[in-house]
């Protein structure tokens, strides 16, 4: 199967009341350079938790966006790729006939899936929806993130089209283990052997193994402690 790709890039802005953020992407057509940490003119703020090698790219579905639409019609016109920051957006991929690993020919390149993307706060301010982040993670209408295995040319031109899949962990699965089911050592480890895993998912997964605990991830969310109600 072939999947057609729209291609958004995206420079750090300042926002009042909010962290700097590269959320705000634009469309470009033509060919780009594709390399380890993402495509040439695209930015990501707070590198920590955004970018990076196994971060390097951000896949949002496009079907979502009438999903979301429905269900908040006053911010209706706030719902058109790519509001959700991402770099690729497809009609045909979702999260979940996508698995962790997946490794698709895109020009030139080759890119391999390696996380759900986590959702965070930045979200809810662009869009004005107080409770977005968790949404998202509460319906695992999340995107997924991307390492570069192989840099090249890249060009809205030519479609992603799967080279490789080596697990059975889909992105919906992934999300639910992470996030919505009681800590269970066995689906901590289907998770963790899933070839392709990102390094930051590994280590929080293995982090949960040895604790015995689930970390707080409201500040993620809301960017603070998580709000009262």
């Amino acid at each position: 199967m072939h999947y057609p790709a729209d291609i958004y890039i995206g420079l750090v802005r300042d926002y009042p009341g909010s962290r700097p953020s590269a959320i705000a992407k634009v469309q470009v057509e033509g060919a780009l350079t594709l390399t380890d940490l993402g495509l040439e003119g695209d930015q990501q703020a707070e590198k920590v938790i955004h970018g990076g090698p196994d971060r390097a790219l951000c896949h949002y579905p496009r079907e979502h966006y009438a999903q979301w639409t429905r269900e908040f019609p006053a911010q209706a016109d706030r719902f058109v790729a790519p509001a959700f920051g991402e770099n690729i957006s497809t009609v045909g991929l979702t999260e979940d006939n996508v698995y962790i690993g997946d490794i698709f020919r895109w020009g030139e390149a080759l890119i391999q899936v390696t996380q759900p993307r986590s959702p965070c706060f930045k979200v809810n301010f662009h869009f004005a929806i107080s409770d977005l982040s968790l949404l998202m993670q509460q319906t695992a209408r999340t995107g997924w993130l991307y390492r570069v295995i192989q840099g090249g040319t890249v060009s809205a031109d030519a479609p992603l089209e799967l080279a490789s899949r080596t697990s059975d962990v889909s992105i919906r699965d992934a999300a639910a283990i992470a996030w919505h089911m009681p800590f269970d050592d066995e689906q901590y480890h289907r998770l963790l052997s899933a070839a392709g895993l990102s390094v930051s998912w590994t280590r929080t997964m293995q982090k949960r193994r040895i604790s015995g605990q689930i970390e707080d991830y409201s500040r993620r969310l809301w960017g603070s402690a998580k709000p009262a109600g």
